[in-house]
């Protein structure tokens, strides 16, 4: 009776205590990024390797290849998000833990400022969710093909955290695009992080 009477007693205490530092951080406005780092545990993608070939059928329809895969593991029960590249003539694929943290970027704009309101619809245009079937498969659809001009050979470049899909010919000539002199591009972005020791 006695150690009833002890688990009641510890028991209201924790549900107490709970409700203490559930009000506290409601109160200090931190409810949401308690949220945020629950969602998120253990599906954060970071830094993709790889760059790869291959080939999409008639209907769009193209095979994540095995080591986008392996890396991909935790995602692939969420889904992805593709959209048009905001540079380049390509699509991006977008782990769904990744977009979601962009989105929340985006919507801290005040939609009452038009270039704002007009970034957001021409950012979010013709996005898509997609999940891969059970062979792994993602289906592009028609607007993003005729977008990217993806023919049959594909390539998936690896670029952060995201994948860039991109039709081979079009991929290829802008990597070797000759007008751009990378060694110059490299100092002009990342000369600025400059950590050497001068010994002089």
């Amino acid at each position: 009776m006695h150690f009833t009477h002890f688990l009641h007693v510890f028991f209201s205490l924790i549900c107490l205590i709970i409700k203490k530092v559930i009000n506290k951080v409601v109160k200090c406005g931190k409810k949401w990024y308690i949220f945020v780092f629950i969602q998120n545990t253990g599906v954060k993608v970071k830094n993709l390797i790889g760059m790869y070939e291959c080939n999409a059928d008639a209907k769009g329809r193209l095979m994540l290849p095995s080591g986008l895969k392996k890396q991909l593991s935790a995602e692939l029960q969420l889904g992805f998000v593709l959209k048009r590249s905001v540079f380049n003539t390509c699509l991006e694929l977008h782990p769904m833990s990744g977009w979601n943290s962009i989105m929340d970027d985006v919507n801290t704009l005040n939609r009452f400022v038009k270039k704002n309101n007009d970034f957001i619809r021409m950012f979010t245009s013709g996005v898509r969710m997609v999940e891969p079937d059970s062979t792994s498969r993602i289906q592009i659809p028609k607007d993003l093909i005729n977008f990217a001009g993806i023919g049959k050979k594909v390539v998936l470049a690896s670029v952060g955290s995201i994948v860039e899909i991109w039709d081979k010919e079009q991929y290829e000539h802008t990597v070797n695009d000759s007008s751009v002199d990378f060694g110059v591009l490299a100092e002009q972005v990342m000369g600025g992080n400059d950590k050497s020791v001068n010994n002089e």
